[in-house]
């Protein structure tokens, strides 16, 4: 047995060529470089969440209020009441200056008289119900003082406000994907080369540049469309048509129909050509190909890609809110100016909650229909 070669893993791996070996130990050194480089680029640094990590409570849940605090926003409170006194007293005394047919009173003489007339209608006031104002005041001032996001805003005006928000995001990322599917699966077809031969038939000259300028154009439009952020599509429908939900639409639209446009496209590339083969030598017509062994074969991907960017766009259309786009983005963007962060952490649950249900949804309809 001393003429039987053994047989080993390492003796049924390849042999590497040295040009093969420069050129794997010349790669793995360009992608340490980057990885280093990329890394001191964008300032990676672990040890600040837990350096940092007060910041991030007092953010959430905000921070703890002090005897100053407490003191100064009771007396916030109490001279708001006179500042509404005063601005009650400055209307009223408007309407009798109007209907004595006197003329109003400059300067002084007008403050004099509008304060008088605040005190006359604070003492009118029940006590109750001024301390019960300012009571009301006092909490509201503490809450802003205190900051962070919980516990949540609940108050049914704010719901209510809130959810018609964010039944206008919904519906802006249905029509936005509705759109882009619509054109995207024509498109797909002329960027494809094998459908493409089909709506373009002959071998002449003229027929194969007509092919090629058709199939290299509407990629490189694909690619257009596909590489401007919705946010920045969306800047520019805002500047052009205005504010409102209608941009956010079309900004969804556009870039939603780049991304559909190249994965079915691909997808129609990639499909079994003994189907198309067959109806053609039948006598089949190009659209009974298309319809028939075509779109059969990819209309699960169709499907499957369509409704993963609904639920995608369901989440960028929140934002669109923030360039004025609509939806509930326009009101989160309103209230994180105003530092009501309680108003904030309402929306963003009701985002969580439905962008849940419908992943939950889609899922459901994908294993149904593919």
């Amino acid at each position: 047995m001393s003429g039987t070669q053994v047989i080993t893993r390492l003796s049924l791996k390849p042999v590497k060529t040295p040009f093969q070996q420069v050129t794997r130990g010349l790669f793995a050194l360009v992608a340490a470089v980057v990885l280093i480089s990329s890394y001191r680029f964008v300032g990676i640094d672990p040890m600040a969440f837990i350096e940092k990590r007060e910041n991030a409570a007092t953010y959430l849940f905000g921070r703890e209020l002090t005897e100053f605090d407490r003191k100064d926003a009771r007396i916030q409170a109490e001279n708001l009441l006179k500042i509404v006194a005063t601005e009650e007293a400055g209307e009223e005394l408007k309407k009798r200056l109007a209907r004595s047919g006197k003329e109003m009173p400059l300067g002084m003489a007008m403050h004099k008289e509008t304060e008088a007339l605040a005190d006359e209608l604070l003492s009118r006031k029940p006590e109750a119900e001024r301390e019960a104002f300012v009571e009301r005041e006092y909490r509201q001032i503490l809450r802003d003082k205190k900051g962070g996001f919980f516990p949540p805003e609940t108050s049914p005006s704010a719901l209510s406000e809130y959810g018609h928000g964010l039944v206008e995001t919904i519906a802006m990322a249905v029509w936005g994907t509705l759109l882009a599917v619509v054109l995207a699966i024509p498109a797909a077809m002329c960027a494809a080369e094998n459908t493409l031969a089909l709506l373009v038939q002959g071998e002449g000259r003229r027929h194969r540049v007509l092919r090629w300028l058709c199939h290299v154009g509407v990629r490189r439009f694909l690619d257009f469309c596909r590489g401007f952020n919705e946010f920045v599509m969306a800047l520019i429908f805002v500047a052009v048509i205005g504010l409102g939900p209608f941009a956010g639409v079309l900004a969804l639209a556009v870039h939603t129909f780049g991304i559909l446009g190249k994965v079915v496209s691909e997808a129609i590339e990639a499909i079994e050509p003994g189907q198309m083969e067959a109806l053609v030598a039948s006598g089949a017509g190009n659209m009974q190909v298309i319809s028939f062994a075509v779109l059969p074969q990819v209309m699960p991907l169709v499907v499957s890609y369509s409704l993963l960017r609904f639920e995608s766009n369901v989440r960028s259309a929140t934002i669109l809110g923030f360039c004025g786009a609509g939806g509930i983005g326009f009101l989160m963007f309103d209230k994180i100016n105003g530092f009501e962060y309680r108003e904030v952490a309402t929306m963003m649950i009701m985002v969580i909650v439905s962008v849940s249900l419908l992943d939950y949804a889609c899922g459901k309809l994908r294993s149904r229909f593919i």
